[in-house]
């Protein structure tokens, strides 16, 4: 494997069409999300990555004005 260090990246970038910047851009900053997530979730429990990930899909059946006055009483 090479070394790149990020002088020699910005080097090789000042050669690249705005079309392309565009796409590397959207590339780096996908790679910074998932790596930023990545260190968030790794402490996580496995039932909270579970309930993380089934809430938006649960929330369409529980934010329902029927499941609001099922439970108004409580």
């Amino acid at each position: 494997m090479i070394t790149v260090s990020i002088p020699k990246i910005v080097e090789r970038l000042k050669n690249l069409p705005p079309d392309k910047l565009a796409v590397v851009y959207d590339f780096v900053s996908y790679l910074a999300e998932r790596e930023t997530s990545h260190k968030v979730t790794e402490n996580l429990s496995e039932p909270y990555l579970t309930m993380l990930a089934s809430q938006q899909i649960l929330e369409k059946d529980w934010d329902r004005p029927e499941e609001d006055a099922a439970w108004a009483n409580l």
